[in-house]
């Protein structure tokens, strides 16, 4: 970095004074040709941007403005807009020149930093007077693109997203500007061509901007300036990049931003010889871009409708209010009617009985009733019991089954070969026979590329997805009338059989009812006859037994009709008739899943070909490039050259005669900047490791064999953890004596972040064996992360002077459960929460099949009291080995009776150890029985769905069906809990036997 002595002698060799400066011509000509660097954006046709041929000029404002503005006055009294002044920018707290566009209060200012565009509020004591040799114009000039215009009627996304577009195209770029005219608040009207891209024919058809009315030149002088106000609301977070911290004002920098080659070597010639100054190079992704300038228009616009919709919903209110009251109204008065209609029913309840004693008024009354059960019964859908829907659904899977396509019989064969050709290369050692493999899978490439687009046609053609959504709602329905399905035969006679079962039970119900509409027509008959007899207006006597019939016989057939319809409306089914039935569902939903198979198999299928056809467009005929990981190695071993140049340093001054604090205090600076970047570099060289070990389990099995030198294929192995970069001299690490009883531990911080790096003595042997075990833990974590339970590990990495491996951990002081329990121990709640998150993490390491083997608590961590992980182990020392060492909870030993008896490590001798853990809270007694009782299977997961770590605690329903799940019966509780004191002193004795 560059220290105030230096820009002394800098200032000295130029001898140029400002008022020298050379200004940019205000009579600008139309059609002139202006390169241009852009610098701030303020809509989607309008920015601000540096030509090129000032760039030394910014260099001297800088310089000059970092000497005088730290002594200079602050603006007092009224501020004149037309003047300039020194403007502290709040990003990077460095000065630079600014106008004064509105007074906002007593103490705040909108300004406007003339040199580079942006705007900012400041405070008044953050503005400061400049000398006359600075009062000059400004670097940045603000531009138009020509013959565009913003949208009347663009909503404040589609605004964002146009600035945002424009920024990418230009900011930070070198752009050539063909000046058209210059309107009358200076806005240059030009067109801007990046390179051979039209920059307002890009921002034109992303549809950010619209085609404006061309002019005469001098009516283009007539627009009108803009409101400060409307710039305060636009620009007042504009998206400048952020000007990097700097120790000291002599230190300045442009603001980030992208310096033309030509100044860097002008830059580099001014400077002394020894002491070269670059700027950094940086790219400005669109993500990169502030989008905060409409905060304020998109928050308003918000409120407004927040309160729109507030009032919206307070009128609702009282609506929903006053229905209330008038439908609670309406409840009372039904209930008043259906209290007299009850008092009026039970009356004519009681006239009915004293008035119906005769046989027929009494059959009349129960074949009423009956009628009116069979009225009911024939308006409730009886075709299930008949298998309407199974032969519905069957005509569904006729019509529109979908069959294989042709294409894929070939495309699995091509896919099988091409496979083989990877699984070939995978496993080649030899490059030239490597090469001779990778031609031939490239051909193999050719061929499976042919096929995989036909596929591709052919599925595309078909409605899979239609189908598939027909399939599941069809077994949904049928699943929600039959319920489970029978796995049986897949045979054509059960369908047959159905058919026949279906055509025969119709065509009984259909008699029947033929049957009860007959009898029912006769009484009918004879109701009218009977009203002739008795109607005295009839002149003609019709009173004879022939006329009226005989009523009793009539009466008995329509009770038996309708009496047999019911029966068979209302009857269960017989088993036959059931077996039938589910036999034809369960063949039904065998289809429907079969085809659903298929669908989902061509529809993988589909997927792994869209996914191998993209993959091939790219990558056709050629193998993806290691360059970009070699150019982030290349840059770290530079930063870390430098990093170790700085140490030596910063000891050399410490150890010297007259050390001098103020250099010690910034190369520690430095050196901390330096630490930032070779992490930086670090994560970014593992960004691309993920890459290309995607693209070598995928697609180019031949990464690890034709780029041996960037050790791929370790670290695939270890998972993604390994890195070979980093190296411990490079950390400003402190030894932690009181942690290191077993192994080296040293503390330092990473990106803000307090690390742990514990150290494990290796040698050839025993280094894989680390890697191993290492990325098999990390693989677990990984799964699940911050949900595992489990402690990170952050890094792997071995040392190239020492046989030591260094594992890197966060750091969490005095959160081991030792020292919680020592200092404040935790109650049953929190004792609750951290232990179910220490059975979390044992799930996650036995669902990948590891065995902790040693947990105690040391290694166990509580977070805030609340949240509990389980801690990494020795990764040199195998399970059996892990396990071996005696560790102690009080005066009670974490192994397991069966470890004692010389039996292997196991999932349970876990548990175990963890039901130890658990001894100081005396709610979960019940628990701890079943995890410290040797008969007992219990697992990490029925841990977790143990009772007492349920929130809120419910009563659990025994579950005779499931024999995985924990379930404490009483009577072999009250035992194990009987048993539990005895067991524990005979554990602490040593004299614990298997029956305890």
């Amino acid at each position: 970095m560059w220290g105030q002595g230096h820009f002394s002698r800098v200032l000295a060799t130029e001898s140029v004074s400002f008022s020298e400066v050379v200004q940019m011509d205000e009579d600008t000509h139309c059609d002139k040709v202006e390169d241009v660097v852009g610098s701030h954006i303020e809509d989607a046709v309008t920015f601000w941007a540096q030509s090129i041929s000032r760039n030394k000029d910014i260099m001297k404002i800088g310089c000059s403005l970092s000497e005088v503005c730290p002594q200079a006055n602050s603006g007092l009294g009224n501020l004149d807009p037309k003047k300039i002044y020194g403007g502290l920018f709040s990003e990077d707290k460095c000065w630079y020149r600014c106008k004064v566009m509105k007074i906002i209060s007593d103490e705040k200012c909108l300004v406007r930093y003339i040199d580079y565009g942006n705007t900012e509020i400041l405070n008044r004591s953050d503005i400061v007077e400049i000398p006359l040799e600075l009062q000059f114009s400004s670097v940045a000039k603000k531009y138009k693109l020509w013959g565009l215009q913003i949208p009347s009627n663009q909503e404040v996304t589609q605004f964002d997203q146009g600035r945002t577009f424009l920024g990418s195209l230009i900011f930070e770029k070198e752009i050539k500007m063909k000046i058209k005219a210059t309107s009358q608040d200076g806005t240059v009207i030009a067109q801007a061509e990046y390179g051979s891209v039209d920059i307002g024919e890009e921002v034109f058809k992303k549809g950010f901007a619209e085609k404006c009315k061309l002019t005469s030149r001098t009516d283009i002088c007539e627009e009108n300036k803009s409101d400060p106000g409307q710039l305060v609301l636009r620009n007042l977070k504009s998206p400048i990049p952020l000007w990097g911290h700097r120790s000291n004002q002599s230190t300045f920098s442009r603001p980030k931003g992208r310096l033309s080659g030509k100044l860097t070597l002008d830059l580099k010639n001014e400077n002394d010889s020894g002491n070269p100054m670059t700027f950094p190079k940086e790219s400005l992704a669109v993500s990169d871009f502030n989008l905060g300038s409409n905060v304020s228009l998109a928050k308003i616009k918000q409120d407004q409708k927040l309160i729109e919709e507030n009032e919206k919903l307070k009128t609702e209110k009282d609506a929903l209010l006053e229905s209330y009251k008038a439908l609670e109204l309406k409840v009372e008065q039904i209930a008043q009617e259906l209290q007299q209609e009850k008092a009026a029913s039970m009356d004519l309840t009681h006239h009915l009985e004293s008035t119906l004693k005769t046989c027929v008024d009494t059959r009349m009354k129960n074949l009423a009733a009956k009628m009116k059960m069979l009225k009911e019964m024939r308006h409730v859908r009886i075709g299930v019991r008949f298998g309407n829907d199974l032969s519905e659904a069957i005509q569904v899977l006729d019509e529109g089954c979908f069959t294989t396509p042709v294409s894929l019989k070939g495309l699995e064969i091509m896919w099988a070969e091409y496979i083989l050709a990877q699984e070939k290369i995978k496993t080649c050692e030899n490059v030239n026979e490597g090469n001779i493999l990778i031609a031939q899978r490239n051909e193999m490439q050719q061929k499976l590329y042919m096929s995989v687009e036909d596929f591709i046609l052919q599925v595309d053609e078909s409605s899979l997805h239609k189908r598939l959504k027909i399939l599941q709602d069809l077994s949904a329905s049928l699943e929600a009338v039959y319920g489970q399905a029978r796995e049986g035969a897949n045979s054509d006679e059960i369908l047959t059989k159905f058919y026949d079962w279906k055509c025969d039970k119709r065509e009984e119900f259909t008699n029947v009812r033929s049957e009860t509409e007959a009898s029912l027509q006769r009484l009918v008959a004879w109701f009218q006859r009977t009203l002739k007899v008795f109607d005295l207006s009839v002149e003609e006597s019709l009173i004879s037994e022939d006329t009226i019939g005989n009523i009793d016989e009539i009466l008995e057939k329509t009770e038996s009709s309708v009496c047999k319809e019911l029966e068979i409306s209302q009857i269960d089914q017989s088993d036959g008739d059931k077996e039938i039935i589910l036999n034809t569902y369960s063949q039904i939903l065998q289809r429907i899943r079969s085809e659903e198979r298929l669908i989902t198999t061509v529809q993988a299928k589909y997927k792994d070909s869209i996914e191998f056809k993209q993959q091939l467009i790219e990558y056709l005929n050629k193998t993806p490039s290691v360059d970009h990981l070699l150019s982030v190695k290349k840059t770290l071993k530079s930063l870390k050259a430098q990093l170790r140049w700085k140490l030596v340093e910063k000891n050399n001054l410490e150890e010297s005669d007259d050390p001098d604090d103020s250099q010690i205090e910034k190369i520690k600076e430095e050196i901390t900047q330096l630490h930032n970047h070779v992490f930086q570099e670090i994560y970014c060289e593992r960004e691309e490791y993920e890459k290309l070990t995607s693209l070598a389990q995928k697609w180019f099995p031949e990464l690890p064999l034709l780029h041996p030198e960037i050790g791929l294929l370790k670290y695939m192995n270890s998972g993604g953890l390994l890195t070979m970069s980093l190296e411990r001299d490079l950390l400003d690490a402190e030894p932690m004596k009181e942690l290191s009883s077993k192994r080296p531990l040293v503390c330092s911080e990473v990106n803000g972040q307090i690390i742990l790096l514990k150290g494990y003595s290796v040698d050839v042997d025993t280094e894989a064996k680390v890697i191993e075990r290492a990325a098999a833990y990390h693989r677990a974590w990984k799964e699940a992360e911050e949900e595992s339970g489990l402690l990170p590990l952050i890094f792997l990495f071995l040392c190239k002077s020492d046989p030591l491996a260094y594992v890197m951990v966060p750091y969490y002081p005095r959160a081991s459960l030792s020292a919680v329990q020592a200092s404040m121990p935790l109650n049953s709640e929190e004792a609750l929460k951290v232990m179910k998150g220490v059975a979390q993490g044992l799930h996650t390491l036995h669902k990948a099949d590891i065995i902790h083997g040693s947990l105690h608590q040391n290694n166990v961590f509580a977070l805030n009291r609340e949240q509990g992980i389980v801690g990494d182990f020795d990764f040199t020392k195998s399970v059996s080995q892990r396990a071996s060492v005696n560790m102690m909870v009080g005066d009670l030993s974490l192994i397991s009776p069966e470890l004692k008896m010389g039996k292997p490590a196991s999932a349970s001798s876990d548990l175990y150890a963890y039901g130890c853990l658990l001894l100081w809270d005396d709610k979960i007694k019940s628990l701890l029985c079943s995890l410290i009782y040797y008969r007992s299977s219990i697992t990490a997961e029925q841990v977790l769905n143990a009772e007492c770590f349920l929130i809120p605690k419910e009563k659990s329903v025994p579950n005779p069906e499931k024999d995985t799940e924990y379930i404490p019966y009483k009577k072999e509780e009250e035992i194990k809990t009987e048993n539990l004191d005895k067991c524990m002193e005979k554990t602490r004795n040593g004299e614990a036997t298997f029956d305890c």
